[in-house]
């Protein structure tokens, strides 16, 4: 079976999208280089079900992805915790 993953897509107008998807790329540096090809594009694209879909970033408060990659871009900080 493959490894699953998941996504919460948080909107700015307060709803949320949750999707499941098999893990996309085989190995942390592919992770990594579709990550940095994502936020340049300023939009998230999903094929789910059959149908594209296409969310501009600007509609998107954040995106929640879980497990994290384990090759972040240098500028992520790493290891942080909610404190509420």
């Amino acid at each position: 079976m493959a490894e699953q993953r998941g996504m919460v897509i948080h909107f700015m107008d307060g709803s949320k999208k949750v999707l499941e998807f098999p893990k996309q790329v085989a190995d942390d540096a592919s992770a990594a280089s579709k990550l940095e090809e994502a936020l340049k594009a300023r939009h998230l694209v999903v094929e789910a079900e059959g149908a594209l879909l296409v969310f501009p970033f600007d509609n998107i408060k954040y995106i929640q992805v879980s497990p994290a990659p384990k090759k972040l871009p240098g500028f992520a900080i790493k290891a942080a915790a909610f404190k509420d």
